[in-house]
């Protein structure tokens, strides 16, 4: 039988198809969803040459059906013996060399990639190391060993172990972490320390992948973060500084300015000392009457309290602008906080013959924020605008201090005077430190000024004023819990 005279495949035959399936196996090209593991070219040539082998026995299998069924035994037999002979050994070294191409191409790949990879590892840009089973680091690169001040001979005799190299505080980060490599085969990089070999710590980034089908290996990229702590540091001291010394700023402009109304200030505690002063005389005078009319004193001693009073809060308020503190926010009502301010300026803004008025909106939202600082902005315009209009010679000099409601919820707060205006050259620098238009002026106010209210997330700005003079706003958030 033509069965038993020809054999299916040779030896030779199945080892090569065995060798070509291993082989496609092994680089994943027929895996759906799923990229080559090496070049286009290598795939193809290995799958033309199983293409061909497999072509060339199905053609055997048919013919060895079909043959005997058309023509004697012994003629099949015949053609089988001469399709072997002829064109086996032809198709089986074209498959051989296809395949075999194919291999040395996809091998060249791969080898690329590797090498591609060891470039990466060995330029030394990020630390990169490899663990193995047990968490020993089996390879690693320059910049890793830096990182942790080991040397290549601590790597090779096998000492490292990544575990070891941690603080017992990051254990539990370091679980998590290792439960998701499990899981998805990646850890996202992660904040975390390593002990360096003289004991120090380094703050470090770490990300981490498991190989391919292997739990218990992988590689992990290390990013020293030292520098970028002693930076982050640095930072933080100096705006600390930069605060210090605004807040020192802000303090020595408030003691000017207290000085500049020092006249002012004078009057405004002498008026209730001589009204204290007088309701005395004046009790004294009702009880030497006889009889003596306690009715009277009575009235005189209730003036004498309510001009102590009035006295103490002005003291009060001065004291306050004139304290060095650190800022303190609060709830704080804004016409409130306008009207102290213009009780401290009331006397200068007379002496200078200033028509001052008000136009304080009603039932505005409390804002939070610090009363002195912003009695301090207040004080800071207000003073500006007198300044202004008191260098000017005849007309009408008039100040308008308003408070208004702003959309989205928060509080304008406007001072406009009459004066000769601001000049539009200076409009974009009037709020630079050290720039001022005054004569002797530091140009340190408007400055200040602009700093606190950003502080308190708002905004100040100036504009002309119609007809004549300039207007300065700026507008503060409501308190939070104003819709509370």
């Amino acid at each position: 039988m033509i069965w038993n005279s020809v054999p299916l495949m040779t030896a030779i035959d199945l080892l090569i198809i065995a060798v070509t399936t291993y082989g496609i196996w092994r680089s994943r090209l027929f895996i759906p969803g799923r990229r080559p593991s090496a070049s286009r070219i290598g795939g193809w040539l290995v799958a033309s040459g199983l293409l061909a082998i497999c072509l060339f026995y199905a053609a055997d299998l048919i013919a060895m059906h079909a043959l005997p069924a058309i023509t004697s035994e012994q003629e099949a037999m015949a053609l089988m013996d001469a399709l072997h002979r002829q064109l086996g050994w032809l198709v089986v070294l074209l498959a051989v060399i296809t395949i075999s191409a194919g291999f040395v191409t996809l091998l060249s790949e791969l080898q690329e990639r590797e090498a591609r990879a060891r470039r990466l590892i060995d330029s030394n840009i990020i630390g990169v190391f490899i663990w193995g089973p047990d968490g020993r680091i089996i390879d690693a690169n320059e910049a890793f060993l830096s990182i942790v001040g080991y040397g290549r001979d601590d790597l090779v005799s096998s000492r490292l172990r990544w575990r070891e190299l941690t603080p017992a505080e990051w254990g539990d980060a370091d679980d998590q972490h290792a439960a998701e490599l499990t899981a998805i085969g990646t850890a996202q990089p992660y904040e975390k320390e390593f002990f360096h070999k003289n004991g120090n710590r380094v703050p470090v980034l770490v990300g981490a992948a498991n190989f391919e089908g292997r739990e218990d290996e992988g590689v992990a990229f290390v990013v020293d973060l030292t520098d970028r702590k002693r930076a982050g540091a640095a930072v933080r001291e100096s705006e600390r500084r930069y605060r210090e010394v605004q807040m020192e700023l802000a303090h020595a402009n408030r003691i000017a300015t207290m000085g500049h109304l020092s006249a002012s200030i004078a009057h405004e505690i002498n008026q209730p000392i001589a009204a204290v002063i007088t309701s005395a005389g004046a009790a004294s005078r009702w009880l030497d009457a006889q009889p003596p009319d306690l009715e009277e004193v009575r009235q005189s001693l209730g003036l004498i309290v309510e001009n102590g009073v009035r006295a103490g809060e002005v003291m009060d308020r001065i004291r306050a602008l004139v304290k060095k503190a650190p800022p303190h926010k609060d709830r704080l009502e804004v016409n409130k906080t306008v009207l102290e301010v213009i009780g401290l300026t009331r006397n200068e803004i007379a002496k200078n013959g200033i028509s001052a008025r008000t136009q304080l909106a009603e039932f505005l939202p409390a804002i939070q924020g610090d009363r002195v600082q912003l009695q301090q902005v207040v004080l800071n315009l207000l003073i500006n605008a007198v300044d202004a209009m008191s260098g000017m010679g005849e007309g009408v000099r008039e100040l308008l201090i308003s408070t208004a409601k702003t959309d989205p919820e928060g509080v304008l707060v406007a001072v406009r005077d009459s004066g000769p205006g601001l000049p539009p050259e200076g409009l974009d620098r009037l709020f630079e430190a050290f720039y001022t238009t005054k004569p002797g002026g530091l140009g340190m106010g408007l400055s200040i000024c602009r700093s606190i209210i950003e502080a308190h997330q708002g905004r100040l700005w100036a504009s002309a004023n119609v007809p004549r003079g300039a207007v300065f706003q700026f507008t503060v958030p409501a308190s939070p819990d104003n819709g509370s």
